[in-house]
């Protein structure tokens, strides 16, 4: 037990998650990493105790699994201070052409994992008066998808959870804050099939600039917070352009990739 703040960060083995890691143990939080991965969540948690002098817990489970949210929660014995929803995977093909299980487990990992630990974490961040969740969405969350539909699909429900749950939650002293990037160049796309180098008009942000940016738009109480000037421009689109319009050309870029 120590005094420092206790942060749970979801997918930290590798990209975002692992760079929001160091981004929480530089400023002094302690650390539970949860991801599949035990042999590089045991990794990171070395170097992050050693580099930073914290504590890192490591919990590996796949959040695919339903009951992997109890487990996890099971597993921690301090209040969490800092919630990142950081897990999440997509698959870059057409509805009909993508296995079953796979969106089931699309729909588990970024929806209802992300719920559960939202919820199982604020009564006690309300109680202390204090708090910070992350959810990853991505800038996906503001277009329909064709092509990616389930993974557009659930960005687009964190982003709405999110922009709610800061509402329910305003005035209270828990902050909620969603971070959406564009394209990143992490091992989401090639589990997702997708190149992102062809994403063209897009740049491709490196996973450290996206996760300073999110916990700094945290730490300031940002409730979306969208990384790179060009692409919080693109979020306003659907204010001005039909969705059916956005629709065919989000399929244009698919067929692209």
């Amino acid at each position: 037990m120590t005094d420092r703040p206790l942060a749970l960060i979801t997918g930290a083995s590798n990209g975002i998650g692992l760079e929001l890691a160091h981004c929480a143990a530089r400023d002094g939080h302690d650390l539970v990493l949860t991801a599949r991965s035990q042999d590089r969540l045991d990794a990171l948690a070395g170097e992050l105790a050693s580099r930073y002098r914290v504590a890192a817990q490591v919990v590996a489970d796949d959040l695919a699994d339903p009951a992997a949210v109890g487990r996890i929660l099971a597993a921690i014995d301090r209040p969490i201070d800092v919630l990142v929803n950081n897990a999440g995977f997509g698959a870059w093909r057409d509805v009909a052409d993508t296995d079953a299980t796979v969106l089931d487990e699309m729909v588990e990992v970024n929806v209802a994992a992300v719920t559960r630990l939202a919820r199982a974490v604020l009564p006690g961040m309300l109680e202390r008066r204090r708090g910070r969740i992350l959810n990853v969405a991505s800038l996906a969350g503001f277009f329909p998808g064709p092509g990616a539909a389930v993974y557009y699909a659930t960005k687009h429900y964190v982003v709405a959870f999110s922009e709610s749950l800061a509402i329910e939650v305003e005035d209270s002293g828990v902050v909620v804050s969603a971070l959406c990037p564009g394209p990143v160049a992490t091992g989401f796309a090639d589990r997702a099939g997708l190149d992102v180098e062809s994403m063209r008009g897009m740049a491709v942000l490196d996973a450290r600039t996206c996760a300073e940016a999110g916990w700094r738009g945290l730490m300031a109480g940002r409730r979306i917070i969208i990384p790179g000037t060009g692409l919080r421009a693109m979020a306003l689109v659907p204010r001005f352009v039909p969705r059916s319009v956005m629709a065919w050309g989000a399929k244009r870029v698919q067929n692209r990739t």
